[in-house]
């Protein structure tokens, strides 16, 4: 028999279309637009001396030279007032050298002087360390940031009762709280909030500073008493002892924490009652 052929149907499959894979551009680095205008330098910290130098070229004592990373090689610096640069390979011909001098603590650079504001804007290694320059925005917001944390300490005297404004009061001046009227203790709460927020937001939020204050108060108005070594809490009634106070640790800090525990809760308790 004569075999059948079979027809082999051939399906024809359209071209498909190559894509083409892009590659992820890399966004260029883009140095930070350069501002001409006046700039006000000052020293960090407490330094706020008639004067003060900073070093205006390289030596070995004090090392004056920016690091180049896209060179890859350190490159001297020097401020001469009739250079364009401060940058030593930049400078061309004679250099006439002067002294960087602050005086009562700032320094005012104005912008025709282009080549010291960059020295001390972009390059030199004390900037952070030494001055800073100043800036408007930053500063305006830092004062945004106390006006608001010393509202918020002022709204939380004013609401503030009497005790606990004492607790935090005792802090600052001691023994001299318990002579006090109440008046006088909201007005000096009052000042002291406005005068130091922050300190006083974080005594306000500790309640060591309350459960202190209690031991101080229960102390003077004789319902507990403290031993001569400063080393045993007892009753003032019946001279039954409390607590230990651990050795090179404030008593009445030790009594605060005292106060945290099972037993302390119900010594605190019986205090807060025989205050009332």
């Amino acid at each position: 028999m004569a075999k059948e052929a079979k027809a082999v149907e051939k399906t024809e499959v359209a071209p498909q279309p190559t894509v083409e894979k892009k590659q992820a551009v890399k966004p260029k680095q883009t140095e930070p637009e350069w501002e001409i205008k006046d700039r006000t330098y000052y020293l960090i910290g407490k330094r706020n001396p008639l004067t003060h130098i900073i070093p205006s070229k390289h030596s070995r004592r004090y090392p004056l030279l920016w690091f180049d990373e896209k060179a890859g090689k350190q490159r001297e610096l020097r401020y001469a007032t009739n250079q364009s640069s401060p940058l030593v390979d930049e400078q061309k011909g004679e250099s006439t050298m002067a002294h960087i001098i602050f005086k009562e603590g700032t320094l005012f650079v104005p912008k025709q002087k282009q080549n010291l504001q960059k020295l001390l804007s972009l390059y030199h290694p004390m900037k952070g360390r030494i001055y800073s320059e100043f800036d408007k925005v930053s500063n305006a917001k830092d004062e945004i940031v106390e006006i608001e944390m010393q509202i918020e300490a002022l709204n939380a005297a004013r609401e503030m009762n009497v005790d606990q404004g004492e607790a935090i009061l005792r802090v600052e001046l001691g023994s001299k709280v318990t002579e006090m009227s109440s008046k006088e203790i909201k007005r000096d709460l009052l000042i002291f909030a406005k005068n130091n927020p922050n300190l006083f937001i974080e005594l306000a939020t500790d309640e060591n500073v309350q459960l202190r204050n209690v031991a101080i108060v229960a102390t003077e108005t004789n319902i507990i008493k403290l031993s001569g070594d400063n080393r045993t809490f007892t009753w003032a009634s019946n001279n039954r002892k409390l607590m230990t106070v651990p050795f090179d640790e404030n008593p009445y800090s030790a009594m605060a924490a005292f106060f945290k525990t099972d037993e302390g809760i119900e010594v605190l308790r019986s205090i807060e009652k025989k205050l009332q």
